[in-house]
């Protein structure tokens, strides 16, 4: 796997002070991609063990309430960031916010994808629609996109959108 960049802070992800991945590689292709560089499979650098301490160092911190995995596609690795994943989750426990071009429904058919989404929180899925461009919304950049508590969802077997009333900002 490939990144484009690791944010230390970030707030525009997610709630609160995050910690962003942005991995590269992207089949999607969505006009006006707000990261079209990070469609490049070949672009930014490979994933070491260094970028895990790195990102593993960031969540340590008090003031960084989760990490962020954006790009670029984050499901088309989902086996790599799986592992990722599950090592940094044995040093922090805090929040994952994923985003996804592809939707839910289709991310719980595939078992590696699955997999992967057991281990975040919140999924910010669906491709973005230049028609449905909507700048006042947060953490995602048209309507149709959705934030899915998926400790709830996976739980209840049933897709159930994030409150974000009945969280902390």
């Amino acid at each position: 796997m490939r990144y484009g960049q690791i944010r230390h802070y970030d707030v525009a992800n997610g709630p609160g002070i995050r910690t962003s991945l942005f991995v590269t590689g992207c089949n999607h292709h969505c006009p006006d991609c707000f990261n079209l560089e990070y469609q490049d499979f070949t672009a930014g650098d490979p994933w070491t063990e260094k970028e895990t301490a790195e990102i593993i160092s960031y969540l340590q911190e008090d003031l960084t309430r989760g990490l962020t995995i954006l790009g670029g596609e984050p499901f088309e690795h989902p086996q790599a960031l799986w592992e990722i994943l599950t090592q940094i989750k044995t040093q922090v426990d805090k929040e994952v916010w994923i985003y996804s071009g592809f939707i839910y429904e289709d991310l719980i058919q595939d078992s590696d994808s699955l997999e992967l989404l057991k281990l975040c929180d919140i999924l910010v899925d669906g491709p973005f629609i230049k028609d449905l461009k909507n700048l006042s919304l947060r953490f995602r950049g048209s309507s149709n996109q959705r934030i899915i508590d998926l400790k709830k969802s996976l739980g209840q077997d049933s897709l159930v959108l994030w409150d974000e009333k009945s969280r902390d900002d």
